[in-house]
């Protein structure tokens, strides 16, 4: 007899173990069709707001939110290549390019904070006011400790257009001046080097208020129309990378800029600090 022959009392046993592999694979798969990976940056991750705003979206919509947290920059070369089904960053002239491209289909502008000037207390480079640009040109100057985050972030693209308006040039193969260092990481890292160098950093208000590890460190520039910091969101182009859930992150989008998304939003605080203002054109 040719072929192989299973006695009928293994079937017995083997047709369970069958029911349960595909009920097993049917439930990974529903599980997957309500998760949306969200690249996003380590400002609104580090700042405590995803804990606070994503359950809130499962309740009404029970789908998940998987969020990859790295440098607008990073975020939106994911969305280039597919791999997120939905952008939230920080960078307007970066988000809008992207749309251009096609690669995302419709900006949303979500909420707002402000970029705030940090350093040592005793402020050796005298740079304490609300002026970002004459600040940036004391630190560059006096030849201060400054700490770059330089991870092509929303945070460091806005440094450079801040140094750029103060005149100092910031090349990538060399430093602005020799105490300029360039740390390639997230805000939470860049700050927790500052605090031990006694640097000087450029932080969004969201993670400064988070921050635990001080050391004595302070607000010294608050206050500049410059500093203003607007983050916006947007579903990853369906016509580019089929494979995107577009159905399921444009209902983030919506919920996010609805009345009780912004609502959710304005509602987050830390110390009794509100760390976001939500400003969506509805």
């Amino acid at each position: 007899m040719s072929g192989w022959w299973i006695p009928q009392s293994i079937f017995k046993h083997l047709r369970p173990l069958t029911l349960v592999i595909s009920g097993l694979v049917a439930t990974f798969s529903i599980a997957q069709s309500n998760t949306v990976v969200m690249a996003s940056t380590t400002s609104t991750e580090q700042s405590g707001l995803f804990p606070h705003l994503l359950p809130e979206f499962k309740k009404v919509t029970g789908i998940d939110i998987k969020v990859v947290a790295v440098g607008t920059g990073q975020a939106i070369d994911m969305a280039r290549r597919g791999d997120a089904d939905l952008l939230f960053v920080h960078d307007q002239p970066a988000e809008e390019k992207v749309v251009a491209e096609g690669f995302a289909v419709k900006r949303f502008p979500v909420m707002y904070n402000d970029f705030v000037l940090v350093g040592p207390v005793d402020d050796p480079a005298n740079t304490k006011g609300r002026d970002i640009t004459e600040a940036l040109k004391k630190i560059s100057a006096g030849n201060a400790n400054f700490v770059s985050r330089g991870d092509k972030s929303g945070t460091h693209a806005a440094e450079l257009r801040y140094w750029k308006s103060a005149g100092v040039d910031t090349p990538s193969d060399k430093p602005a001046f020799t105490r300029y260092k360039a740390c390639g990481c997230g805000m939470g890292p860049a700050l927790n080097i500052a605090a031990s160098s006694g640097g000087y950093a450029l932080a969004d208000r969201g993670t400064w208020l988070a921050f635990k590890n001080r050391a004595d460190l302070a607000v010294l520039v608050e206050g500049d129309t410059k500093l203003f910091n607007q983050y916006g969101v947007m579903v990853v182009n369906p016509a580019k990378h089929p494979q995107t859930r577009a159905t399921e992150a444009q209902k983030f989008v919506d919920w996010v800029t609805s009345s009780a998304g912004q609502g959710v939003i304005a509602a987050y605080r830390i110390g009794g600090h509100q760390l976001f203002f939500p400003n969506a054109a509805r």
